[in-house]
């Protein structure tokens, strides 16, 4: 290992510090460009890519069979072998089909599950440093198990990362009993482990932890350890005292696991990452409402626009003399022209772009009612996050509730940035492939699609758009009832609380029993999803796609056509309704799926507004309240929306880097910036 970093070292590929890691570089341009089209030839290289790993796959099967005739202590010598070869060798190929075959081994014997040749594929591209596009139901965790014990057993740190805190302790737990047979340790980081726990987990050889606790520690090892080098000479006369003090948290960014790496890795990735700490003294709260107030008297499309697909506003020319009488003597914070149009701007934000049950929910909190952000990718709360520059406290005041504490900026970083810096990068995902191009220009991350282990029998039963929301909610109740009549389980996905609260009036108004899942019932996701597979049974959720627990089906729902999914409104991207479909039809099962939508739904109104309207003028005059488009047209509308979607998201992401970069640029004075 220790020649292979001396190598990365001269090559100007590791960043200069205690802390293993690699330089995230700065591509241009061209670059992306050319990365984009490998990232486009994905479909073709996979299959490729994957008979290249056939020969390894048979080898590691043959040792597997021999490993059975050994007992245990027999066993335990040959993983003291595998495990001096791999340290003295690195990650060969022979090295890497005997780690292989021994996790198969050991995970048969403690757990009942032997890999699959699909998983022992999946394994190989994942320590390939590739992403490994998996089906839903394919076996994700078990499949991690091949690579994290491996670089663990060659002696590099191993970091699993999964969406969330209930996935990481689930994988960490179930997994323990292969790790320990090996003599590992695993360390679990999630939110609410207090600082102690969180050292000594994060010293393990691996560690399942979150995207967000992961990159925030990272972000507090920087500024316990003198933060970025503002001057050559601030590090020696303070960081060394204060490393001394403050153990760093995590040991290098060597190999990293990433499941769901498209929602954390494209999804995410549009906003960056953000260290906050409370702001000491200060009253804010008569500026906030006097901000409030300023931005209630102003009119839409006088004094401001709304940027919809953004999420900003735009203040038209005749605002500023507005806001200037409004806000005239009201609040010091308000005497100033820059920071007074900003803060009516937050205050615009919060009123107009912000909505209740879609972007955040008001629940009790620590004794308190409180604005929590429900986040849009997974339909989960954030009781621990909060917009920034007051936004957060002006949503609280449009609810009538006390405000939060406001929270100043000490540190951000991007994913972008903060990934590339791993040695290795790989990750797993059922969706990923509609993204390979921007993976591999951001991240080098080449996308393969590993073959089922069983044939799919997934049946699309087609898309319907309606003219009208109410006519939408009518037939998916009607749907949701006829295949729940014929012993069919089924699963209606939603990508709001509001939304899922209105199927939910629409089953109840037919006199249909049924589950909701949403950010109020997040806390009994576990029960929920357990009985969404019996007979009968109609599970409604928010985003179901993101939350990485399979629904396993009772054998009468099986026979009777297994699970039927309904996507009831269309997502930015093609990628996100795939992975919903996904939880139909896994591991060979039977299931259908369809998409009852309308056109009154976000995408089309911040995408595809100009063709609705076009359509809604060529053909509402002949509409019925519960007419639908032509099966054609509503697919083209679909595709027509997702693509400028797809591509208006690309592109912020990329300025959310270079932003990043540019901060960097500026605040790095003298030295490198951490």
């Amino acid at each position: 290992m220790s020649r292979v970093l001396l190598a990365q070292w001269q090559a100007g590929r590791l960043r200069p510090g205690p802390v293993v890691e690699r330089d995230d570089g700065r591509e241009q341009p061209i670059d992306r460009w050319l990365a984009g089209w490998r990232g486009w030839a994905a479909p073709w290289l996979s299959a490729w890519r994957c008979r290249r790993l056939r020969a390894d796959v048979a080898a590691v099967l043959a040792q597997g069979d021999a490993l059975q005739a050994l007992d245990e202590a027999a066993l335990d010598a040959h993983i003291a072998t595998v495990r001096t070869r791999l340290q003295a060798e690195g990650l060969t190929r022979g090295a890497v089909q005997q780690a292989f075959a021994l996790v198969r081994e050991v995970s048969r014997r403690t757990l009942g599950k032997a890999h699959y040749p699909a998983q022992l594929t999946g394994g190989l591209v994942l320590l390939g440093g590739r992403l490994a596009e998996m089906q839903t139901g394919e076996g994700k965790t078990l499949t991690a198990l091949l690579p994290a014990v491996t670089v663990a057993l060659a002696g590099a740190p191993a970091h699993v990362v999964t969406v969330n805190d209930y996935l990481a302790a689930r994988d960490a737990e179930i997994m323990l009993p292969v790790y320990r047979r090996f003599g590992l340790e695993v360390g679990v980081v999630v939110e609410d482990r207090p600082q102690s726990e969180r050292q000594a987990a994060w010293r393990c050889p691996v560690v399942y932890t979150t995207n967000k606790d992961l990159v925030f520690d990272y972000l507090r090892d920087q500024m316990d350890h003198g933060g970025r080098q503002l001057h050559a000479a601030v590090p020696a006369l303070l960081g060394e005292r204060r490393a001394q003090a403050t153990p760093r948290r995590l040991r290098g960014l060597y190999f990293v696991l990433i499941d769901e790496a498209d929602s954390v890795l494209v999804d995410e990735a549009r906003t960056p990452l953000i260290l906050s700490a409370e702001r000491p003294g200060g009253d804010d709260e008569a500026a906030w409402r006097a901000a409030l107030d300023a931005a209630r008297a102003l009119e839409p499309g006088v004094d401001y626009r709304l940027r919809q697909r953004e999420r900003q506003v735009e203040l038209l020319p005749p605002a500023e003399a507005r806001i200037d009488a409004l806000c005239q003597g009201m609040h010091p914070l308000l005497a100033a022209r820059r920071a007074r149009l900003a803060m009516v701007q937050q205050a615009l934000s919060a009123l107009h772009l912000f909505h209740r049950d879609r972007q955040y929910i008001v629940r009790e909190h620590e004794g308190r009612m409180t604005v929590q952000i429900v986040d849009e990718n997974t339909g989960r709360v954030m009781p621990d996050r909060s917009w920034e520059r007051g936004l957060h406290q002006m949503v609280e005041l449009k609810e009538g509730l006390a405000t939060s504490a406001r929270r100043d900026t000490i540190s951000r970083l991007t994913y972008q940035r903060f990934f590339r810096r791993y040695l290795r990068l790989c990750g797993m995902s059922g969706t990923a492939m509609e993204v390979a191009a921007e993976l591999r220009a951001v991240y080098a991350l080449d996308v393969v699609r590993v073959p089922t282990h069983r044939p799919v029998l997934r049946r699309d039963l087609g898309a319907r758009v309606y003219w009208h929301e109410a006519a939408r909610w009518q037939a998916v109740a009607v749907q949701a009832q006829a295949m729940a009549a014929q012993g069919r389980a089924v699963l209606i996905g939603t990508r709001s609380v509001r939304a899922s609260e209105a199927v939910s009036a629409a089953l109840a108004e037919h006199g249909l029993a049924h589950a909701l899942l949403n950010a109020r019932q997040d806390a009994a996701e576990a029960e929920v999803v357990a009985q969404a597979g019996q007979p009968g049974r109609i599970t409604v959720a928010t985003n179901m796609a993101g939350r990485g627990t399979d629904i396993l089906l009772h054998d009468d729902v099986r026979a009777a056509g297994g699970l039927h999914v309904i996507l009831t409104e269309f997502h930015e991207s093609a990628r996100v309704d795939r992975q919903l479909y996904g939880r139909a039809g896994r591991q060979g099962d039977p299931g259908s799926f369809e998409a009852l939508v309308s056109l009154d739904d976000d995408l089309f109104l911040g995408f595809g507004a100009g063709p609705a309207r076009w359509v809604r003028r060529l053909l509402g005059a002949s509409a019925g309240p519960e007419a639908h488009l032509p099966a054609w047209l509503g697919q083209w509308l679909r595709r027509h929306a997702q693509w400028r979607a797809e591509a208006h998201f690309s592109a912020v992401r990329r300025r959310t880097i270079d932003q990043d970069r540019e901060l960097d640029r500026r605040l790095a004075f003298g030295g490198r910036p951490l």
